[in-house]
C-alpha cells in the first residue's frame, strides 16, 4: 500500500507528454507500442479505441489498482490509479517515457511539455463546492461572502499556479475539481461522485535539448512529491478528509 493510500480513496499518479505535433496512428505503430509495453506489463490486457480516436491499453479496473496508457492526437498519457509503492508508478512511468521516441518517433522538438500529476480522489454524497469551502475557505476574507442568508455555495474549486524557475518554464499548479451542479442542487439529489484534487508539476520543454524524458520525469516526480508532502497534504487533503469524515 502507497503512503498516500490512507489519505483519500483513491491515489493515482499520472504523466502526460504534449507533442506540438500529432502522433502517428497507423494500425501496425500503435500495435507495436502497445505490445511493447505489454512484455513489460503483461496485466495490460484490455485495449479500446475510443469514439474520440484515443488509443487506451488498460489493466482490469475492478481490482482496484491498475495501469493504463493512451495515446491522444497530441498527448501521451501514463497512469497508475491506487499503485502499491510510488516506485511501481515509476516504473511504468519511465518505461513509456524510454520508448516512444523509437516506437512514435517523438523527439525533443516535437516535446510541448511533461507533466508529473499527483491525484488525490475523495468519494463524497452530497454538495462538493460546499465541503471544499467548508475545509478551505473559512477564516479566509471569503467567509462573510459565503455566509449571507440564503446563500448556498454553488461553485469552490480553488486553483493556484506558481513559477518555479526565473524562465517561468518549470511550474506548478494545483487544482480542485468539483463535481455538483445546479440542478442536484436544487432537487438535493446527490449522486456519489469523487472530489479530486490534482497537483502538477511542468516542464516545458522548448530549451531542454536532447535531455533524456526519463531524466526529466524523475526530478519533477522528486519535487512533485515533496512539494505534496510538505504543503498539499497537510493544507490541502488532510483538512478536506476531515470535514468529509465530520459530514
Amino acid at each position: 500500500m502507497n503512503i498516500y493510500s490512507s489519505l483519500c480513496d483513491d491515489f493515482g499518479i499520472y504523466v502526460y507528454v504534449n507533442t506540438k505535433m500529432e502522433l502517428p496512428n497507423k494500425r501496425e505503430t500503435v500495435l507495436h507500442f502497445f505490445d511493447s509495453l505489454q512484455k513489460t506489463f503483461p496485466q495490460m490486457t484490455d485495449l479500446d479505441c475510443r469514439e474520440t480516436g484515443e488509443y487506451v491499453l488498460e489493466e482490469d479496473r475492478e481490482q482496484g489498482s491498475y495501469r493504463w496508457v493512451s495515446l491522444e492526437l497530441r498527448r501521451i498519457c501514463s497512469g497508475y490509479m491506487n499503485p502499491p509503492t510510488v516506485e511501481a508508478a515509476d516504473q511504468q512511468h519511465e518505461r513509456v517515457l524510454e520508448i516512444i521516441p523509437y516506437h512514435l518517433d517523438l523527439s525533443a522538438l516535437d516535446c510541448e511539455a511533461l507533466d508529473v500529476l499527483f491525484a488525490f480522489d475523495f468519494l463524497y454524497t452530497g454538495n462538493h463546492d460546499e465541503v471544499v469551502a467548508e475545509a478551505l475557505g473559512r477564516n479566509t476574507p471569503l467567509e462573510g461572502l459565503m455566509d449571507l442568508p440564503g446563500a448556498r455555495v454553488l461553485n469552490y474549486e480553488p486553483a493556484i499556479m506558481l513559477a518555479l524557475d526565473e524562465s517561468c518554464r518549470l511550474q506548478c499548479r494545483l487544482n480542485i475539481e468539483t463535481r455538483t451542479n445546479a440542478y442536484q442542487l436544487r432537487t438535493g439529489q446527490y449522486p456519489e461522485a469523487p472530489i479530486s484534487v490534482y497537483f502538477t508539476v511542468r516542464q516545458y520543454w522548448g530549451r531542454q535539448g536532447t535531455r533524456a524524458f526519463g531524466d526529466s520525469y524523475r526530478q519533477q516526480r522528486k519535487l512533485c512529491q515533496e512539494l505534496v508532502d510538505s504543503h498539499v497534504v497537510p493544507m490541502v487533503v488532510r483538512p478536506l478528509a476531515q470535514t468529509i469524515a465530520e459530514k
